[in-house]
């Protein structure tokens, strides 16, 4: 099942016109009133990576599929959803279902869109939402370290190390602080992967600045703000203009060139964010490329030659016997697959290979 990312936010921050921009769709309701977007939106986005482009101009494919990465548009949250205020728990469990945080936070003055708290203050805007995952997190530990209570006679160790683990983060949830704060190793964050902690979710901050700063969004005060706050948290964040990126999904590759240069741009900032955004879900990419077709396959950091076979097809897992590996690198510096395996660049390598971002892969297998 595919990683996605779930967008999130106050109301009227531009969550839905990001959202179809990147996806160059109309089916997030974009409006200037709180929760016009109630049931999340899915849609799936192509990465944009200038490998694939490159393999298929070497190798002309018949058929050409891009790597992708899912995003869900969830309606803003406000003061008091963990409460239950604005279909706030509705809202939480979606968050609840994807595996990273897009946070938009509104960077931008604009007197006729509202903003709930009456003011534009990043900083601000962050705690809201945070604080709102942070209490829902605070209940969920203290039931489940309840439930541990009762059960922790009965000498489970898996049920006494989960215990362990909940009671390292809820003090740091009662301060205020979200459970990424912890420190938790991965083995510690697999134990509890059940409870689908809110604040332990990777979140990269979006800002959305005004058009007239998208050239240098570093002079704008409040993008300042945003890159401040989420240093203090340990994250990445990006401009963006939603108004802007709105606009460029309407036009041609020409126009979209021509729009570019005259803001002094090389690519739509929702290209960053796109790529950013599948980093933070754990992916990386490997190639198969062919006459047939040239494809680009997303899988978790860490996997091994067999199970990234699999994601082509259960048989070549089953079946596996080696994989002929060449990095895109090779490929790219000799001009074409046949000259890099040639030159010697092409490796074989078996069951226990870890799969490297870019690598271009032929799998042998037998069934």
């Amino acid at each position: 099942m595919a990683l996605q990312c779930g967008i999130v936010g106050l109301p009227n921050v531009g969550k839905s016109t990001i959202f179809n921009a990147l996806t160059k769709s109309h089916s997030a309701q974009a409006a200037n009133y709180p929760f016009c977007t109630i049931d999340p939106n899915v849609g799936i986005v192509e990465v944009p990576d200038p490998r694939f482009d490159r393999l298929c101009e070497i190798v002309k494919p018949r058929n050409k599929v891009p790597a992708t990465v899912e995003f869900v548009d969830i309606a803003g949250l406000v003061k008091g959803a963990a409460s239950g205020e604005g279909l706030g728990n509705k809202f939480l469990t979606h968050i609840r279902q994807v595996d990273a945080i897009l946070h938009i936070v509104r960077c931008f003055e604009d007197e006729n869109i509202t903003h709930v708290s009456g003011n534009v203050d990043p900083e601000n805007d962050i705690e809201i939402i945070e604080l709102e995952l942070i209490f829902a997190d605070t209940e969920q530990v203290e039931k489940r370290l309840d439930n541990i209570a009762k059960k922790r006679k009965g000498g489970d160790k898996l049920v006494a190390k989960q215990g362990e683990i909940l009671d390292k983060i809820l003090p740091i949830l009662k301060e205020g602080k979200p459970a990424s704060m912890a420190n938790l190793s991965e083995e510690e964050r697999e134990n509890i992967k059940d409870l689908a902690l809110l604040s332990l979710k990777p979140v990269l901050f979006i800002g959305n600045v005004a058009e007239s700063f998208l050239a240098r969004p570093e002079t704008s005060p409040h993008y300042q703000k945003l890159m401040a706050a989420a240093q203090k948290r340990g994250a990445q964040c990006i401009p963006v203009s939603g108004k802007i990126e709105a606009e460029l999904s309407q036009l041609s590759k020409e126009e979209e060139v021509a729009f570019l240069t005259d803001y002094g741009l090389t690519e739509p900032g929702l290209n960053r964010v796109i790529r950013e955004a599948y980093k933070l879900l754990g992916y990386i990419t490997f190639f198969t490329a062919g006459e047939v077709e040239v494809r680009a396959w997303n899988i978790i950091k860490g996997t091994k030659a067999p199970q990234a076979a699999a994601e082509i097809h259960s048989d070549i897992e089953r079946g596996f016997i080696r994989a002929e590996v060449t990095a895109y690198e090779d490929i790219h510096a000799f001009g074409s697959p046949k000259k890099a395996q040639e030159a010697g660049k092409m490796r074989l390598e078996g069951k226990d290979y870890v799969v490297q971002d870019g690598d271009v892969i032929y799998f042998r297998f037998n069934v």
